[in-house]
């Protein structure tokens, strides 16, 4: 029986959380100043700890004593830290984790366990992430679809009403799902994630390797409107690509049929070196009563702040410089994965 015939949907990002997941960073090839990447994760916990709880894995007992100690220096409320102990490769929660469901009634979750391949097999040592999901339900024993397809989360955003977000360049990559026709990629995202309305946007921002994740173009911040990333420099090499997304988004509809209102959200500078790092402010993470946006020490931070802000009038809007943890090719969206709040929970 598949996913769609059980009800099962996948929540917005703005609905309310029970608990965020982690990992806390340890790996030198990806972070080459890991003692300023673990501030910028005590700060992200810090923000969010104390709206929703934070189950966060570690790598070893040592590691655990460690994190416990930098989060108590902080004050952070370690009963509000639920540690899962096991040896993990990387951080990347938002696209090695689970997607979490709920039913018809909201009282019922269930997991979704899609296949990760690094990236298109990118990375060979991060492969072993693939079996986070299956680590998880061990603890909750839930319900676990498994649709055998390929997919991160980052590469897909839900407004929660049947409308999902994703791009060409990353879902109908070769690297991905070679042998499943577009059709049948749409028909496993509508069966498993309670969609009927896909947008397919074109491609990604320069310098991400996961090959155009929509989390760092375009985000749903409500039912019927989108932040899309838009680069006003015509000699930047992300004007055409961003211009062509957001003219899609323009003449795009929603589940419903109605059209979708689109609020241009600034791209920062240049980060990096010689390579360009895929920095984007569309890379915020949506808590209970924050709402965490990495910025970069640019000009355009204050007005993509402000913008941010609007979209979530009544929860903190908070920057947190991530420019550090960007060379790690990855933000603050990227490290984590919301669980959604049953209606039988408390907040």
């Amino acid at each position: 029986m598949r996913k769609a015939e059980y009800g099962y949907t996948m929540p917005a990002e703005w609905e309310r959380h029970s608990s965020v997941w982690l990992a806390w960073p340890h790996d030198k090839t990806t972070f080459h100043e890991m003692g300023k990447v673990e501030k910028v994760y005590v700060e992200i916990i810090d923000a969010i700890h104390e709206s929703e709880n934070v189950n966060l894995f570690v790598k070893d007992k040592t590691m655990k004593w460690k994190v416990m100690g930098l989060l108590d220096e902080k004050n952070i409320n370690l009963e509000k830290i639920h540690f899962t102990v096991f040896n993990y490769a990387d951080v990347w929660f938002r696209d090695y984790g689970p997607i979490f469901v709920l039913d018809r009634t909201r009282k019922k979750i269930a997991m979704v366990h899609w296949v990760f391949n690094a990236w298109g097999e990118k990375y060979e040592r991060l492969m072993k992430d693939a079996i986070i999901p299956a680590v998880i339900n061990q603890k909750m024993h839930l319900h676990c679809f498994k649709p055998g397809m390929v997919l991160e989360g980052g590469s897909i955003d839900v407004n929660g009403k049947g409308t999902l977000l994703t791009t060409e360049q990353c879902l109908l990559n070769k690297n991905r799902n070679p042998n499943l026709s577009r059709k049948e990629i749409e028909q496993s995202l509508k069966d498993y994630l309670g969609v009927s309305n896909i947008i397919w946007l074109k491609k990604g921002i320069a310098g991400d390797d996961t090959d155009g994740h929509v989390d760092d173009i375009a985000r749903f911040v409500s039912p019927n409107t989108v932040l899309c990333v838009y680069e006003e420099d015509k000699t930047d090499e992300n004007f055409p690509v961003l211009k062509e997304n957001y003219e899609i988004l323009c003449n795009s509809l929603e589940q419903d049929g109605n059209p979708l209102t689109i609020v241009k959200l600034p791209m920062p500078d240049f980060v990096g070196n010689e390579n360009r790092l895929p920095a984007s402010y569309a890379n915020f993470y949506i808590g209970n009563r924050v709402v965490l946006i990495p910025v970069f020490g640019h000009e355009n931070d204050k007005p993509a702040l402000s913008i941010i802000q609007k979209a979530f009038p009544d929860r903190k809007v908070t920057g947190i410089n991530c420019t550090d943890l960007v060379y790690g090719l990855g933000a603050i969206h990227c490290i984590t994965q919301q669980q959604p709040a049953c209606d039988a929970e408390n907040a």
